[in-house]
Order: structure tokens, then C-alpha cells, then sequence
């Protein structure tokens, strides 16, 4: 029987079997759960406990988080870090910082913005799938694509600005990075390693995280009603309201139905 060296130490498939089969039994024991719980891990438990917070707080928290960063993880540690100090568990477990990624429209590829990705995994896990209706986690994070998209930003002024200097209000049209930092970028003559464009995310993260705990303080009230929609459900695919931006005459349509 072949045998796998393990910690310097020669272990045959016959002794990885046992202890694969030992490990699965003990986590049928009764306790098992609650003492791995115990020794601080993450509950599987979803969604996620949520208490209000401070949209104006909780901003200048993103706008400081997009310098250490960048965008889609200070939109949720924004959130994240006041909620791991008020309720803890599963929030203290939760590896945030991993979301850097977010970066640039996800690894710098200009896809989806990191703020309405972060935003996203913030609803998601706090008000979860659709088991009441309409008032779910991701028709509010689409309520929030549809927000980034038309509203006029960035519109949030942080209290201690990293530069003193006219940021120019822009509104992207898209939920894409390329299409919403391209747009700035043209409207303010600034290239992308300026420290205005630099300011601009980080003010426009800031102005994103304040809208998500804005609607989810109004979910938490039990007031909220969402102008979240599904796309696909009127075009047919997945998609965004303006494809024309990047796509022209090129943009692709479903099938035609059969009569």
C-alpha cells in the first residue's frame, strides 16, 4: 500500500482513511457544532444579524478605507467593522480585506464597479435570498446599481479630504467602472493616477456606502420598499439598462421567440 509523507511523518491511504473517517464521525457527535462555535468560528447562519448605523459615519469609514483598500472592500468593511464591534460573530470572521480584488472593476479589468460589488455582498448577507416577496438582498444591491448609474456623484464631501481641490460631479450611465471612471476622467482632464481621480473613488465609495446603510436602516425599520429590478426580466438576458457605451452596433440580443 502506497504511503504519502505528512508532516515528516509516513502515513499509508489505509491511516488517511481512519482519520477521515474519525473526523466525520465526530462532526455527527452532538456538541461537535457548538464547540467548534465556541472556539470563536463562523456560525453558518444565513443572512446576517444587522443593527442601524450611521450613514455619515459609516461613509467617512469608506472614503479613509479606499486609500488601504480601494473601493469594493471599503464598502463592505465599512459596514462590516462597525457591526463586527456591535454584534461580533459571524461579522469578526469575516476576511474583508480578501476583497481588494474589487479594485479597478474587479482585478482592474473595468467590469462592475467594486462599490455596487461591495454593496452587493453587504445586502446579500444581511438581508438575504428571496423568502418574502419582493424585499430581498439583491433587488436592493440592483437599487443600488440603478442609484450609482443615474445619480450625479461622487456627492458625498468627506469632513477631512485627502486634497484640497475641485472634484468634478459626473453620472455614469453604467454600473461599470470603465464607463463611470472613463466618463470622469473626460469631464475632469485628469488621467487615472491622479491624486483628483484617486479622491474622486474614494469620495464616490464613500457616497455609496452612505446610500447602502441608508436603505438597509429603512429595511431594518421595516419601511423599505425597493425600486430594485431584475433586467433580464424585460430584455430578455442578462444585462444592464446602456449597452450602447461600450457596445454600438454590436450589442447582443436573445433569440427572437418562436410564435
Amino acid at each position: 500500500m502506497k504511503s504519502i509523507k505528512f508532516l515528516d511523518k509516513e502515513l499509508s491511504r489505509r491511516d488517511l482513511l481512519i482519520g477521515a473517517g474519525i473526523t466525520a464521525i465526530a462532526a455527527t457527535a452532538p456538541g461537535f457544532a457548538s464547540k467548534a462555535e465556541a472556539l470563536g468560528g463562523p456560525t453558518e447562519k444565513w443572512p446576517w444579524p444587522y443593527v442601524k448605523l450611521d450613514p455619515q459615519k459609516t461613509a467617512e469609514i469608506a472614503y479613509e478605507e479606499w486609500y488601504r483598500v480601494f473601493c469594493g472592500a471599503a464598502v463592505i468593511n465599512s459596514i462590516f467593522s462597525q457591526l463586527r464591534e456591535k454584534i461580533g460573530e459571524p461579522y469578526k470572521s469575516f476576511p474583508v480585506d480578501a476583497f481588494i480584488f474589487l479594485e479597478g472593476g474587479v482585478s482592474g479589468w473595468g467590469t462592475i464597479c467594486g462599490c455596487n460589488s461591495g454593496a452587493n455582498i453587504a445586502t446579500n448577507l444581511i438581508i438575504g435570498p428571496r423568502t418574502s416577496g419582493t424585499e430581498d438582498g439583491m433587488l436592493m444591491g440592483s437599487e443600488l446599481m440603478q442609484y450609482y448609474s443615474e445619480t450625479s456623484m461622487p456627492n458625498f464631501t468627506p469632513a477631512k479630504p485627502k486634497i484640497q481641490a475641485n472634484i468634478p460631479k459626473t453620472t455614469a450611465g453604467s454600473p461599470l467602472c470603465h464607463i463611470s471612471v472613463g466618463k470622469w476622467m473626460k469631464a475632469a482632464n485628469k488621467d487615472l493616477g491622479s491624486p483628483e481621480r484617486k479622491d474622486r473613488c474614494a469620495r464616490l465609495t464613500a457616497a455609496m456606502a452612505f446610500q447602502t446603510v441608508t436603505l438597509l436602516n429603512q429595511w431594518k425599520d421595516g419601511t423599505y420598499r425597493t425600486k430594485g429590478i431584475i433586467p433580464a426580466k424585460g430584455y430578455g438576458i442578462q444585462s444592464q439598462h446602456n449597452c450602447t457605451d461600450c457596445h454600438g452596433d454590436k450589442v447582443p440580443s436573445p433569440p427572437a421567440k418562436k410564435a
